[in-house]
């Protein structure tokens, strides 16, 4: 059957060192916090500097009328290239440039260089035909062999982003030319992850890139050379500027934004209302006043990131027994916790561990009232009947909030929690390795495809594979495990038909809800505002909560 598959999506599974990177730069503050750190204002270079010019770039002679302009804060984001930009901002910076397979909207994957995935009865082969007519941004035409050769050049070097299974040449066995417009992928073995993963890969110009050893410091101006809707025609790593113009010979939607450029603001809200920028988050006890001004238009994200309790299961034999973890479940008030750690920017967390705004949860999942009632008889049947003491590992800032707010909560059911609160980098450092009896662990990217919950909570402690209640998404294994639990997890891995796969993890979900492996607090979204007077195209993809990441903002979608 012919198809593009519209209801899978992938887990970002690059290496082990990079995700923690990005999960570092993901972490949700409390009044959603920018994870990027705002530049220095800085409009002018100054004097004797100058923003470095792409000469030898691609150039166009265009004159646009009446150009429609887009300003951003500038991102600290690296140069632009697949291999050289720093692993934040999801690779934004490069992606105008570069186009993959599959492109991301609202609601699901959708067709872009591929215009028809299909894949066999079996699972293992798809067959991809690629779209005509796509030119490169210095005139060449992109062929089935820049596919073919971005992929196996992935494989020796990977790019900051990459699929486990992409980069896997075991997994990934074959990737060759079938036509002059099809290109088939083999694989191991059957795969629901593989499509998405594949789709989102950056396809490069094999001219370019051919004979290129260290494409990791390989950023002269025919690096940020791609097939995408924008060109890259000014950008200073000083400075923190990018300017993009329309490709006027692009294949694919007429661009509703003609120039796009990203300065660096030392206000970010403040330059939104002046002007100098476009778009800007904005803290949740700011957005009244922008919801009461009709020239703004404010917009949530999908809540994304957050916060969750992990248990050493390792070295405390009562943490192991899920009675306990479900004690403390229901001696936790999530609302009370969004309320004075949150403001107005979270929402609860699910007992089933994927938040309610990712698109595969099941609502109905077991939930946990707040009972501190129930809570102290669970308690007292494990015979806790004497007041407790446990290390609670936190980091900074509204992580300390957070764990204030926990232990008032917890003394009400007999429970003292010690909070020790080191700065991020250490406490993720002693998450790694296991030291720690309870730790609040902050992450980002909830929204991704729901095999992170393998990657996360698979039995076996492997840092890549899983391995338990510990974010296994910072390397460590905490002890928990489940048989079912691990076979459930194998089966969605397996299932190519999107509809079971779904139902696949609808019942791990309801069994995260019953073995509480970890509590979700809260998750946190973000306000936006801007003026729709002025550009009204802005959209959120369907698994990341950050609007100005969305490429298919700035493109014509009528």
């Amino acid at each position: 059957m012919s198809f593009i598959n519209k209801n899978t999506r992938p887990f970002y599974s690059i290496p082990l060192l990079l995700f923690v990177l990005i999960l570092c730069a993901a972490l949700l503050a409390s009044g959603c916090t920018t994870p990027e750190e705002p530049g220095a204002q800085e409009q002018e270079p100054p004097d004797g500097e100058e923003t470095e010019q792409l000469e030898g770039s691609v150039k166009q002679d265009v004159d646009f009328d009446d150009p429609q302009i887009i300003r951003l804060e500038g991102p600290n984001a690296g140069f632009p290239s697949p291999f050289a930009h720093y692993p934040r901002m999801r690779g934004t910076v490069m992606k105008y440039i570069f186009d993959s397979l599959l492109e991301i909207d609202e609601e699901d994957y959708i067709p872009w260089l591929a215009k028809d995935w299909e894949i066999s009865d079996n699972g293992k082969e798809h067959l991809v035909t690629l779209r005509s007519g796509v030119k490169w941004q210095d005139g060449e035409e992109m062929t089935v062999e820049d596919v073919v050769f971005s992929f196996e050049y992935y494989q020796e070097y990977p790019p900051v982003f990459i699929g486990e299974e992409v980069m896997d040449r075991d997994f990934l066995i074959s990737i060759e030319a079938v036509a002059d417009n099809q290109v088939k992928f083999v694989t191991a073995e059957p795969s629901g992850t593989f499509y998405g993963e594949a789709g989102i890969m950056r396809i490069i110009p094999k001219h370019i890139w051919k004979d290129i050893e260290d494409p990791y410091e390989f950023t002269e101006p025919e690096a940020a050379m791609g097939c995408g809707p924008y060109i890259l025609t000014d950008y200073s790593q000083e400075h923190n500027t990018y300017r993009y113009e329309a490709y006027e010979d692009y294949w694919g939607p007429d661009q509703a934004v003609d120039v796009l450029e990203m300065i660096p603001v030392s206000e970010e809200v403040l330059a939104l209302e002046s002007g100098e920028i476009d778009l800007s988050r904005i803290p949740p006890d700011v957005a009244p006043r922008f919801e009461e001004n009709p020239e703004f238009k404010v917009e949530t994200s999908p809540a994304f990131a957050g916060y969750l309790l992990s248990f050493n299961m390792n070295d405390h034999e009562l943490f192991d027994d899920n009675r306990f973890r479900q004690a403390f479940t229901y001696a936790i008030n999530k609302e009370d916790l969004i309320e004075k750690t949150a403001r107005r920017g979270a929402k609860p967390g699910s007992p089933g561990i994927l938040p309610e705004d990712h698109r595969w949860y099941n609502p109905q999942i077991k939930h946990y009232g707040y009972d501190p009632e129930k809570a102290e008889d669970i308690l007292k049947e494990l015979g806790v009947n004497e007041e407790k003491t446990f290390e609670l590992l936190v980091g900074e800032g509204v992580e300390v909030r957070i764990g204030e707010a926990l232990k008032e909560q917890l003394a009400i059911v007999g429970v003292d929690l010690n909070i020790v609160a080191l700065d991020r980098q250490s406490r993720d450092s002693r998450a790694f390795d296991g030291e720690y009896e309870i730790a609040l662990l902050a992450m980002g990217s909830w929204g991704l495809d729901a095999d992170w919950l393998r990657i996360r909570y698979a039995s076996g402690g492997d840092e890549t594979a899983g391995g338990g209640s510990a974010t296994a998404l910072l390397g460590a294994g905490q002890g928990f495990s489940s048989e079912q639990l691990d076979h459930l997890f194998e089966k969605q891995r397996q299932k190519t038909d999107p509809d079971k796969r779904k139902q696949i993890v609808f019942e791990i979900q309801e069994l995260l809800a019953e073995t509480t492996p970890e509590i979700p607090l809260y998750n946190g979204f973000y306000y936006y505002a801007y003026r729709p007077d002025h550009y009204g195209g802005w959209i959120f993809m369907f698994d990341h909560p950050v609007m100005e990441h969305a490429k298919l903002s700035f493109l014509d979608r009528e």
